[in-house]
């Protein structure tokens, strides 16, 4: 295995968990399933493995558009290091208003069929815009610095992605009274926040180096 493989995939494992963990409409989706014990499987399954088919077309889309054109490679390390500048303050600034997470719906059913579940949970991930610039543009164009071992940031990114979804929806019952509380989601946007500047400046610095 390459020396670079290791660094990269870390820095994937990073910037894939900085990206997905946030308060929003999928999260709250999964960690609700997860509290109904309500076809948890195959909501953390769909979200996943989303995600890994995203990541990989942002990584093969960047791959070919980057060896094709080399001088880009310059302009998106600047661009993903404004983006992500911009990210981790915005993650600064919720820290400072944290938010509750709701995990009850008063106008739901009770239970729910595998399908429509199913549905709701691709609707969720698939027709949110913010997937596309997050896990296609911006993990597809950071992954696209690490050079040949893109693939092993991407995987870094896959993995945290399984180990986010499966934890807050087979686990949902032990984070659920911890991410009602406001503080929760302050520590965790203030963790956020550093990673995603941390990256920002390492990108800048590699851009000038």
């Amino acid at each position: 295995m390459p020396a670079a493989w290791i660094p990269a995939a870390l820095a994937g494992l990073g910037l894939g968990l900085s990206l997905i963990i946030a308060i929003g409409a999928q999260n709250a989706f999964v960690l609700r399933q997860g509290l109904r014990k309500e076809h948890v499987l195959l909501v953390v399954a769909i979200c996943a493995i989303s995600d890994l088919v995203l990541i990989a077309l942002g990584i093969a889309g960047g791959g070919l558009l980057f060896t094709a054109v080399p001088w880009l490679v310059e302009v998106v390390r600047w661009v993903g290091a404004a983006f992500l500048l911009l990210y981790g303050l915005f993650a600064a600034k919720r820290a400072l208003r944290p938010l509750r997470l709701e995990t009850t719906d008063a106008a739901a059913p009770k239970t729910a069929s595998a399908l429509a579940v199913a549905a709701t949970c691709l609707a969720l991930t698939w027709l949110n815009p913010h997937v596309y610039l997050d896990t296609v543009l911006l993990l597809g164009t950071v992954a696209s610095t690490h050079g040949e071992a893109r693939w092993a940031f991407g995987a870094g990114a896959g993995l945290g992605s399984i180990l986010w979804f499966s934890t807050l929806g087979f686990g949902a019952r032990l984070l659920a009274p911890l991410f009602a509380r406001p503080v929760a989601w302050r520590v965790l946007d203030v963790i956020i926040a550093v990673v995603m500047i941390g990256l920002a400046i390492s990108l800048a610095v590699s851009a000038l180096s």
